[in-house]
Order: C-alpha cells, then sequence, then structure tokens
C-alpha cells in the first residue's frame, strides 16, 4: 500500500525537547520561535474536521520537539479522539524514547503504534542523540523498550525503530538489526540523513557541500545487504528510499493529498519538515490553513490544497522515463522543496540510489504490515 495512503491527523504537540540530536532538522527553526506548544482547542476542532472529512480514524503525534514533553496534553487528545471516533480508533507516535516510567505506562494502554528515533548501538546513538546536557541516552531507550516488549504480549502494540543513518552507521547495518533484534524490536525504517530547514533552500553555498557529505551509494549497497540479512530473522528491514515499493502510485507521499499536521501556532501543514505556520519562507507552500479562533474552526486555502494535489509523476519530467517512477512517485516533497526551492525538482543522487535499489529488490510481493512513520 503506498505511502499516500497513510491518511492520519497528526499533532505536533511542542517545541520542548529533552535531547540534543546533532542532525536534528528543525532546531534552527525552533529556537527563532518562543517555546510553543499547542492549543488543546486546536487539536480538538483538528480532530472534528477530520473525522468529518476522512474515513480514517488514525491519530498520530509528532514533533517538532518530543510529544511525551507535553503528556497530559497528549492523553487529553487521544481521550477526546476516542470519545468522537464511532469505531476503533488507531494511535500512534514517533519518540525519542526518552520518557518515565509513567509515559511508559500510558504508551502501553493506549497507543497502537510506537516509533522510536533511535540511531543503533549505544555509541552512535549517543553521539548522534545525547540528552540535554551531554549525558547518554540510550540507556533510558533500553529500559523502555525492553519494559513495553515484556509487558505487551496481550496488547497491541508494535515498537518500531526509525533510524537516521548517517556516514557513522553505513556501514554497520547487520549490527543494527542484531542489536535491535536483541532488542525485541522487529521492524525498522531508516532514512537517509537530510539538511535542516532554514530560511532559503539549501542548494546554496556551503549548504550544498554539507549536503553532499552523505555517502548515499554505500548506504544503498550496505542496505541491500542488510535487507537480506534481515530476512533471515524475519525482520522488517525498510528504507525510505523505497517506502512505495509495495504498491504503485503517482505521488509519494500525505503531502500530496494533503492531510493535515496542526502547528504549535495554530496552523495546518501538509508535512513533517513544516513545524511552523509563520514565517515559513520556501516551505510556505505546505501551509495550507489556519485555525480562527472566532469560529473555533480552520480555514483553508484551496489554491495551495490544489497545488500539493497536482505535484505527480505525471507532471514532473525527470520521472517520466524513470523505471521505478510508479513506486516512488517522485520522492519526498518536503526534502526536494527544502533543498532546490522547487516543489517540482529532483534530488539527482536520491534518484540515481532509488533505480538501483528498485532494481536490486523490485516492488514488494507484500503490503508494508506497518507503513513508514
Amino acid at each position: 500500500m503506498p505511502h499516500v495512503n497513510k491518511q492520519m491527523i497528526s499533532f505536533f504537540l511542542t517545541t520542548k525537547c529533552n535531547l540534543r540530536c546533532v542532525y536534528c532538522y528543525n532546531v534552527k527553526e525552533r529556537e527563532s520561535h518562543q517555546e510553543k506548544t499547542l492549543p488543546l482547542k486546536i487539536a480538538k476542532a483538528g480532530i472534528n474536521h477530520f473525522f468529518k472529512n476522512n474515513s480514517s480514524r488514525h491519530i498520530r503525534f509528532y514533533g517538532p520537539g518530543e510529544p511525551t514533553q507535553e503528556f497530559h496534553l497528549m492523553e487529553n487528545i487521544t481521550n477526546y479522539a476516542r470519545d468522537i471516533a464511532e469505531g476503533t480508533l488507531s494511535v500512534e507516535i514517533q519518540t525519542n524514547g526518552v520518557f518515565d516510567h509513567n509515559v511508559r505506562s500510558w504508551l502501553l494502554d493506549n497507543v497502537n503504534i510506537l516509533w522510536i528515533s533511535f540511531d543503533g548501538e549505544p555509541d552512535i546513538q549517543n553521539s548522534n542523540r545525547p540528552i540535554k546536557g551531554g549525558l547518554p541516552s540510550s540507556p533510558i531507550i533500553e529500559d523502555n523498550v525492553k519494559w513495553l516488549n515484556s509487558n505487551s504480549s496481550d496488547r497491541k502494540l508494535m515498537i518500531g525503530a526509525r533510524v537516521t543513518m548517517t556516514n557513522n552507521n553505513i556501514f554497520r547495518q547487520n549490527e543494527l538489526i542484531d542489536y535491535f533484534f536483541n532488542l525485541g524490536i522487529k521492524h525498522i525504517w531508516t532514512d537517509p540523513v537530510f539538511p535542516g530547514v532554514d530560511k532559503v533552500p539549501k542548494n546554496l553555498g556551503k549548504a550544498k557541500k554539507i549536503n553532499c557529505s552523505f555517502d548515499i551509494d554505500s548506504y544503498i549497497e550496505k542496505f541491500i545487504e542488510a535487507h537480506r540479512y534481515a530476512e533471515r530473522f524475519n525482520v522488517f528491514y525498510g528504507s525510505f528510499l523505497a517506502c512505495n515499493f509495495d504498491g504503485e502510485t503517482i505521488y509519494h507521499c500525505r503531502a500530496c493529498t494533503p492531510v493535515p499536521h496542526l502547528t504549535p501556532d495554530g496552523y495546518v501543514s501538509a508535512c513533517d519538515l513544516v513545524t511552523f505556520g509563520e514565517e515559513a519562507n520556501h516551505m510556505d507552500c505546505f501551509v495550507y490553513g489556519k485555525y480562527d479562533d472566532a469560529t473555533d474552526s480552520f480555514i483553508f486555502d484551496s489554491k495551495k490544497i490544489q497545488t500539493l494535489r497536482n505535484r505527480n509523476i505525471n507532471n514532473m519530467s525527470h520521472c517520466l522515463k524513470c523505471e521505478a517512477r510508479l513506486h516512488c512517485g517522485g520522492y519526498c516533497l518536503g526534502e526536494v522543496t527544502n533543498e532546490t526551492g522547487d516543489m517540482y525538482g529532483q534530488k539527482t543522487k536520491t534518484c540515481k540510489a532509488i533505480r538501483r535499489l528498485f532494481k536490486e529488490l523490485g516492488k514488494s510481493n507484500s503490503p508494508y504490515k506497518f507503513l513508514h512513520p
């Protein structure tokens, strides 16, 4: 099932974060704003609108900070959504995994899909994703994962890892799989590191050189080996570059639908990379709605919605003759726009990597059980 079919409402709960990840994509953006948290009334209005206009009853908690830093808000949103869902509510979260015992107990009882941003073995994790102040994060995450797995036998909770691939871990992918398997994690999505969101596109000057530093060819070579290695253990090992290999699509992701991502400052974003509505600069094309306090509802920009929906492989010249086009969908709209300043732009090295990956692995024989977070 293509990634675009993952219909859900996402809540960007707060800018608060207890980690200091070295590659954080929105750290400059967060630092330019006062600390913000999504108001509950806006979250409720978003649920009302989404449930009225979409058959999905799937909700998701995400950044721009760490969602569990606003634990009680997350509780309240979930309770409200469950009360009005008129059916089974599905709850997903992407978290850094550094939370206390009260939070993990609630997650066990209330969440269906729990993705932990987790880069692998302790030396890599602690280097890439330290706790504020420089303390290691891996011991807390390991303890939480082991506890959740040991107590979830009668619960419908999937615990997976979402791994940022850097030059530090691309040559240790088999070891990464062993490490997660021993923790009880059997669903792993890997994402190549990408430039952060700032005020201008990232294909300019010094930022362009930084963007080119990731060894994507080695990542693909080692990923293919690791993907086949993981199959021996019945472990799913995926790549964001292959997130549409289990179906055919002309769109890459949910940003092209679009589905709502509610920002802490009261806007509706189409993309995980656009976590604020004010001063979105070259990423403003993703900000397609705003909360109106007077009516307790949202005002949407129909032209922006149509522009997002028009972005597909049939309108992209570099996709027309690509053998992987129907199993790619034009690649990540957010990354492409952030790096090129053009919704119809191209990350040429990434395109080459996707074609190689498709040639080696081909389309998936069955739909992914858990779509990319």
